[in-house]
């Protein structure tokens, strides 16, 4: 079975002049080429600054760029029949497509409503401070654009827990609506801030059955109409994991198929929390190794003082690795970003040579990594920051090694704190495959590995043309692999 290989395929300040619909569509045969086996697209549905939004401030999940609503008819990335044409197209290419789902909160409401809510303590979301009072909050969506097209469902401040904004006083707190006899939040996976249910906007209240079937009646309206092959769950440490399971079961009895389901439960600190979401979710969702790209950033800003035999100390693809999908950097973690930890640009190399070529794992790319991106923004201090990611040139090629050659049984060699590699012996179902990996934080480096006797005396290249020698395996199976400071060198099979 080939590697799967995903790609997040777009970024926090995507601002080419071609639309992304249009771009994805255009590049689906290179994707194919170069061994990605599905493409992760941002959310497709009008959000509530129109068609300058990311998509993450959703207002109306059945405008895929279809109506007017918002400022615009399009989204950021296109219009409907193009983000249609786009999953068409890849589907064309056997590029499976998962659609990022965004089922926290909704934004900008079309109707105030009077509502009664109390204040809590930010800090501690299960303290109120505050009696039972009334505000005027943006919490009626009747989407006017759209009339009912698809779903006349409306959702009102029964639909939420919580909200931000009162529009009369004209302040900003944490409210929390009191639909439920005084209750508070709902019991959320995370227990931040005494309780993490709410995150921004207007929180969605899975306690409102009415909200869950709209919800699944959606799932099945978006698979039906975009032909979607799976999902990418934004932000579910806020969500109530009840929902999040039913969800998911709903849609898998519905179309007799399992959707290929990835959750963002965004953590750096240990692997408590992720363990006890595969609890929760009973590993009906795969889940992003955010601890394996916090040491990943860590080890770029230490240098040579990292020790690279700790690289997966602490994280998910030690946990569990069958669940764990590995990344470099995501939108989130770009410069700017609330959750800003840029993996530096030296070690970038290196930590995709981690994800890419080992057993353990689902690697996700992220677009500028193979496209680049320049942008201009303001710093937390409103000062003019430019900003180019540039591409990493010897992304392709890492992923046509995975694609074509990195199979077989794995041996490591986590022996130095500077210097580490490891083999793949390689699979009789796929040519010339297997391969030795070695990389060093610090100076040259150079390791003795086994990669089997059935390379007795075959010779190796570094494919990333690195290193100009070439080395033969001896008798034993046995070779010594060599790259250059802070590097890394991928050892293939000379065909020619």
């Amino acid at each position: 079975m080939q590697n799967q290989t995903i790609i997040q395929y777009f970024h926090w300040y995507y601002n080419e002049e071609q639309n992304l619909w249009t771009k994805v569509a255009a590049n689906a045969a290179h994707l194919k080429e170069i061994g990605v086996t599905s493409v992760w697209l941002p959310p497709a549905y009008k959000a509530s600054t129109g068609g300058y939004s990311v998509g993450y401030d959703v207002y109306d999940l059945f405008d895929l760029g279809e109506f007017d609503q918002k400022g615009s008819v399009n989204t950021k990335y296109g219009s409907r029949d193009e983000y249609i044409n786009a999953i068409n197209t890849l589907h064309q290419q056997g590029i499976s497509v998962l659609a990022d789902v965004v089922f926290n909160h909704k934004a900008g409401g079309d109707e105030l409503e009077k509502i009664p809510v109390r204040t809590v303590n930010e800090e501690d979301r299960n303290e109120f401070t505050s009696d039972v009072f009334e505000i005027e909050a943006w919490t009626k969506f009747t989407f006017p654009g759209r009339q009912g097209k698809y779903s006349e469902f409306i959702w009102d401040h029964q639909c939420f827990s919580g909200v931000d904004w009162a529009e009369d006083l004209k302040q900003t707190a944490i409210y929390s609506i009191q639909n439920h006899a005084g209750e508070s939040f709902e019991q959320v996976p995370s227990t931040e801030f005494g309780n993490y249910d709410y995150l921004m906007f207007n929180d969605i209240d899975y306690r409102n059955t009415s909200v869950v079937e709209e919800l699944k009646y959606w799932g099945e309206w978006l698979v039906e109409t975009a032909n979607i092959d799976g999902f990418r769950m934004d932000a579910v440490k806020h969500i109530n994991p009840q929902f999040i399971n039913d969800w998911i079961d709903h849609l898998n009895q519905k179309f007799n198929k399992k959707f290929f389901i990835v959750a963002e439960n965004w953590d750096i600190v240990s692997t408590e929390a992720m363990s006890e979401y595969i609890d929760l979710t009973q590993g009906r969702a795969q889940i992003f190794d955010s601890l394996l790209h916090h040491n990943f950033y860590l080890a770029s800003q230490d240098g040579n003082s990292f020790d690279m035999r700790t690289i997966f100390d602490n994280t998910l693809i030690q946990l569990n690795p069958e669940l764990a999908v590995t990344f470099v950097d995501n939108h989130d973690s770009q410069p700017l970003q609330a959750l800003e930890s840029y993996v530096e640009f030296w070690f970038r190399p290196i930590a995709y040579a981690i994800i890419l070529l080992r057993i353990q794992g689902i690697p996700c790319l992220f677009f500028p990594d193979l496209y680049g991106g320049i942008y201009d923004d303001k710093n937390s201090e409103g000062e003019d920051v430019h900003i180019e990611l540039a591409i990493l040139p010897l992304l392709e090629n890492m992923c046509k090694i995975r694609s074509d050659l990195a199979y077989g049984a794995q041996r490591d060699y986590f022996d130095h704190g500077n210097c580490v590699g490891w083999v793949r012996e390689g699979d009789n179902e796929y040519e010339n495959s297997g391969l030795a990996v070695i990389l060093s934080t610090r100076e040259e480096g150079f390791k003795e590995m086994e990669i089997g006797e059935k390379f007795a005396g075959k010779t190796f290249i570094d494919a990333l043309g690195h290193r100009e020698q070439e080395i033969v395996v001896g008798e034993n199976g046995w070779a010594e692999f060599h790259c250059n400071p802070g590097s890394v060198s991928i050892w293939i099979l000379k065909t020619d």
